[in-house]
């Protein structure tokens, strides 16, 4: 692939990308803001408890194979035809097993109601699994223009299916409604943009060839599930279904905001690094620049909406959410450089060094776990900074593996995000401190937001952040070739 052809399909991956997570996360805003001021803490607490089981089960019948899919040179309908039949299968055998657990599920964290809940929640998977080749050939693809409409119209009607539900009185089964309309929906659009289909027999042969590589991105996955899920099933056991909602309800808007960042450079980071895998000069110059955007964008989004997390909670969602403030706060500390391991992950997997990848994100959550649980006497916020804490620490630990992998010295990474993060954070805090005396809280959050992202501009361009004009140039470029 030629440097030209790859720069340009990278930045048209990366519009449509932004794009893409940009009406993805508005539309989130929109239908979460309604549905948290219909439904309590409580509600949303239910289905939070429970999100672990789908998520884990999620990993199990994609079992990886996505990545290795993307990694091979030329798949074949033999590959693909393969992992179908293995992912529908996995899915519905452990669909079968967690309804059967239900009664068990619903016992451990004392909420009865959870039975018949977690039932129809964990249909979910299920039809997914359905989808895992056609979502594979997607991704490899970089058909990031097709995501785009798949997921604004599956998040539009799942959202108004959800927000209906809500309003006549169905309680949190308007959220599980909301979840299984919007994977049925994303289904769908994948069988309609992806000619493909399945040939009925079975033949597992790839499935073994494949299950070297697949299989510590299995583990990984899985292990990412449990660090992402893990507080709303201890907190489950330990507090009550309204501290796992408040919990839940921040986790949600602080995944939610750098899902943008890390969703757009997911979708284009690992198919771009693989292609130059065996160009490791070429594979670090571009690993620099993703790494560059990725702080160009992630920071100035986490920690401006760090900054201004009381007055989004009271204004969008209420007084009842009050106490979920202080955690997203907190969380989005985290949140700034959740991306940045995104970006250090993709590198790791290109190089086929899934075992990298997986050892370092195990090490991870078993740290995670055991600290966590050592401050519980101290509560949820205790729990939660532990949290955060680490997987800031965490980020120079994938330093030292990137340094192994392509030569990036810890001089060229701090080179590369230290001026976006003392930009981002030098402007929010003074904007922050003048708008402190402003009485209104609409009229100060809108302040805030406005200002952080003027003088973020400003400041880059004047500093002739080089990442800045290069968007720029591409934006206008596109705009002149399109206005001819």
């Amino acid at each position: 692939m030629a440097e030209k052809t790859l720069k340009e399909k990278t930045a048209q991956g990366l519009l449509w990308g932004a794009v893409n997570n940009g009406l993805t996360q508005l539309l989130n805003i929109l239908f979460g803001i309604w549905l948290g001021r219909l439904l309590s803490p409580g509600e949303y607490g239910m289905v939070g408890m429970i999100a672990i089981f789908s998520a884990i089960a999620s990993v199990l019948q994609e079992s990886g194979f996505t990545s290795a899919l993307t990694n091979m040179k030329a798949p074949t309908h033999k590959d693909y035809n393969a992992v179908f039949w293995f992912s529908a299968l996995m899915g519905a055998t452990l669909y079968v097993i967690l309804f059967c657990c239900a009664p068990l599920i619903a016992a451990f964290l004392r909420q009865p109601a959870l039975v018949d809940l977690s039932r129809v929640v964990f249909l979910g998977f299920f039809i997914a699994s359905l989808g895992t080749v056609h979502a594979a050939h997607m991704f490899r693809k970089m058909m990031n223009r097709e995501k785009t409409i798949m997921g604004t119209s599956a998040l539009l009607l799942s959202g108004s299916v959800g927000v209906v539900m809500a309003c006549n009185g169905f309680s949190y089964w308007s959220l599980a409604a909301q979840q299984l309309v919007y994977i049925t929906v994303v289904n769908l659009f994948r069988y309609y943009y992806v000619r493909w289909r399945p040939a009925f027999y079975w033949d597992f042969a790839p499935i073994r060839e494949m299950f070297v590589f697949s299989s510590k991105i299995l583990v990984t996955n899985i292990i990412n599930c449990f660090s992402a899920n893990i507080f709303t099933l201890i907190f489950g056991r330990l507090f009550t279904e309204r501290v796992v909602g408040n919990y839940t309800q921040a986790n949600k808007w602080n995944t939610m905001a750098y899902s943008f960042v890390s969703g757009t450079l997911q979708q284009i980071a690992q198919p771009v690094l693989a292609s130059v895998s065996d160009e490791q000069d070429r594979q670090l110059r571009i690993f620099r620049k993703i790494l560059r955007f990725t702080a160009f964008l992630a920071f100035p989004a986490m920690l401006g909406l760090a900054a201004v997390s009381k007055e989004f909670i009271a204004i969008t969602l209420g007084a009842k959410w009050a106490d979920s403030a202080i955690l997203l706060q907190i969380l989005c500390i985290s949140g700034a450089f959740m991306p940045l391991h995104t970006v250090y992950q993709n590198l790791a997997i290109s190089k086929k060094r899934s075992d990298i990848y997986m050892w370092c994100n195990i090490t991870l959550m078993v740290l995670q776990v055991v600290l966590i649980l050592a401050c519980r006497q101290q509560g949820i916020i205790a729990m939660v900074t532990v949290y955060s804490v680490l997987y800031v620490a965490w980020l120079l630990v994938w330093q030292l593996i990137a340094q192994r992998l392509i030569g990036i010295r810890f001089l060229e990474f701090t080179k590369d995000i230290l001026p976006f993060l003392l930009a981002a954070a030098g402007n929010i805090g003074l904007v922050y401190w003048l708008t402190n005396g402003i009485p209104s809280p609409i009229l100060q959050l809108l302040c805030r937001i406005a200002a952080c992202g003027a003088l973020y501009f400003l400041t880059l361009k004047m500093a002739h952040a080089k990442i800045l004009e290069e968007c720029m140039d591409y934006l206008l470029r596109k705009h002149k070739k399109e206005a001819r």
